[in-house]
């Protein structure tokens, strides 16, 4: 996979791509990230890449220019068009749905909004998905594209060290994690549940599914109500809820 992330303040992704899983997809070449700088497609001595809004209003807005230029670069690259998403937070909200879609692609293009926003042309002639990653405000895109490669570039074969573990995280079946544990087997008085010492691997798969519920109904229950759940799973929320009758 190809990923070209455009933005105005390309030493913001330094950190984050150099260490970790995104290290790694990158130096086994599962995920290709290239960070473009936008001002490198301005054309004065200032590299100025922003602008006063017409009809006044207070803040900055990012120029078209510099963003169709570079994508207008990246595309003379490859007969290809590539997903482009802007980073915007009147997106559609981020789930781990999205990551799964977006992994299936072969080339993302990230355009990190700032300031006020983007000129709207860039919307309507570039951009085929806008993303938020929530509802609150941040500075600029960077953190969202970072948060959108990181979820998604999990999921690209070769980039984990087994599909299983990507799997197994919290949304990938609509239903929150189940509790994890290691050595040492008591800790400060704290015990690891003893069905994970049985050696029987169906108690303890069942155990885990069981607690993925309670947790999920506990802490998220809008999840538990689009969840797809098996004839299985509404037997273990029947035993949920006649525990928690039994200790009323």
């Amino acid at each position: 996979m190809r990923i070209d992330i455009l933005t105005l303040f390309p030493g913001i992704f330094a950190g984050p791509f150099t260490e970790s899983i995104i290290r790694r997809a990158r130096e086994s070449g599962a995920v290709e990230i290239n960070i473009i700088d936008l001002r490198d497609f301005t054309h004065d001595r200032h590299r100025v890449a922003d602008d006063y809004p017409y009809g006044g209003g207070v803040g900055m807005v990012m120029k078209p220019e510099p963003i169709f230029e570079a994508l207008d670069h990246l595309r003379g690259e490859s007969e290809q068009a590539p997903e482009t998403i802007l980073l915007s937070p009147q997106g559609e909200v981020f789930r781990q749905a999205t990551a799964a879609e977006l992994a299936r692609q072969d080339w993302l293009v990230l355009i990190c909004g700032h300031y006020e926003g983007v000129d709207e042309r860039v919307r309507q002639a570039l951009v085929t998905r806008e993303i938020s990653i929530g509802d609150y405000v941040l500075t600029g895109g960077e953190v969202p594209a970072m948060v959108v490669v990181e979820a998604v570039a999990r999921l690209v074969p070769g980039v984990l060290g087994t599909l299983a573990s990507a799997h197994q995280d919290s949304f990938s079946d609509g239903l929150l994690e189940h509790p994890h544990y290691t050595r040492p087997q008591v800790y400060r008085g704290l015990e690891v549940p003893s069905v994970l010492l049985s050696g029987n691997h169906e108690a303890i798969r069942r155990w885990r599914r069981k607690e993925s519920l309670r947790r999920t109904a506990q802490r998220r229950p809008d999840l538990l109500e689009r969840a797809p759940l098996s004839e299985e799973d509404r037997c273990l929320l029947a035993e949920l809820s006649g525990e928690e009758d039994e200790s009323r």
